[in-house]
């Protein structure tokens, strides 16, 4: 049976929904749902862990990715991997642990939920933002791409993103609201720069594309001349990954709006929460569909991976 806790204003403070998602009042009921939404995490888990194993393997087979994009693919999957090995886990084991009435334990487990999906979810949206930034630079620099976007400036940045990771971790541990403020600032920057990006890209192929095209076929001979066509289908693939992880990454946020903003606080809350959540992680298993779907070198390098590791021939 579904309960619902009155909360005045001070006792808002007090007793938020991250103090009251491990009570007996309001998630002594979920028993069911839990078990579904356990089994749900295996699944997913197993999935986006065999999945972006084998992106990350395949992709020191794939040669058509510029280096230093390799390494922001490599990132989003390893990301991901974690996600799967880390972060699911802790879910897994809130939700069992809200099936035996382990209050202790739920407590624990919300908590290492919570921090862990939030930090890698922070890289992810980074490592895409990125991306569209790689996609626009090759675009406006033409030649001098390599030049500018090297393999050490790349590993630079990404490991920026995993100071970032702790730095997030920390802010949560020390003060919850140096940690809405980090969310203030870092996820809207992400949002905007890709949007901002990918709306430049866009505008520029379609105001300047013959010129573009017309300097294509002057170029043709030389073997760093951009390649229309193959650049734009980078630019979907891109895309396409970062639209995916926004639509997937949406539904929590919408959740977290509604529960701060509840004067009453039920066990339905609790539901949309997890539904929300199984959203994020499935982007985590859906992200090494996108690549070989939309690279189709990683396509190939994913069916040679499984081939060699089953030990049979490749048609």
């Amino acid at each position: 049976m579904m309960s619902t806790t009155n909360l005045t204003a001070i006792e808002r403070q007090a007793k938020t929904f991250k103090d009251l998602i491990c009570s007996p009042s309001l998630a002594g009921g979920l028993q069911q749902q839990s078990i579904y939404f356990t089994a749900v995490h295996i699944l997913l888990s197993l999935m986006a862990l065999s999945g972006n194993f084998l992106i990350l393997v395949a992709l020191h087979k794939v040669s058509s990715l510029h280096p230093p994009s390799k390494v922001l693919y490599r990132c989003l999957a390893a990301t991901d991997l974690l996600v799967s090995i880390v972060s699911q886990p802790f879910t897994a084991s809130y939700w069992m642990s809200l099936v035996h009435e382990e209050w202790y334990l739920c407590r624990f487990a919300y908590e290492a939920t919570y921090i862990t999906t939030y930090a890698l979810c922070l890289v992810s949206l980074l490592t895409t933002a990125a991306i569209s930034v790689d996609r626009l630079l090759a675009l406006l620099s033409g030649l001098r791409y390599r030049q500018i976007v090297t393999l050490k400036r790349t590993y630079f940045m990404v490991a920026t993103f995993w100071v970032l990771f702790v730095v997030a971790c920390l802010c949560y541990i020390l003060d919850y609201r140096i940690d809405m403020w980090y969310n203030r600032i870092i996820i809207p920057s992400c949002l905007i720069i890709s949007v901002a990006s990918y709306t430049k890209i866009f505008c520029v192929l379609s105001h300047h594309q013959a010129q573009v095209q017309g300097f294509i076929q002057q170029q043709q001979n030389q073997p760093n001349a951009l390649n229309m066509a193959r650049y734009k289908k980078a630019v979907y693939s891109s895309l396409w990954v970062q639209l995916v992880l926004v639509s997937c990454y949406v539904p929590i946020g919408v959740s977290g709006i509604v529960i701060a903003s509840s004067n009453t606080y039920s066990s339905n809350l609790i539901v949309t929460w997890g539904v929300a959540l199984v959203l994020v992680y499935f982007n985590s298993a859906l992200n090494p569909v996108l690549y070989c779907w939309r690279i189709s070198e990683m396509r190939q390098a994913v069916k040679q991976t499984i081939s060699q590791a089953l030990c049979c021939p490749l048609n």
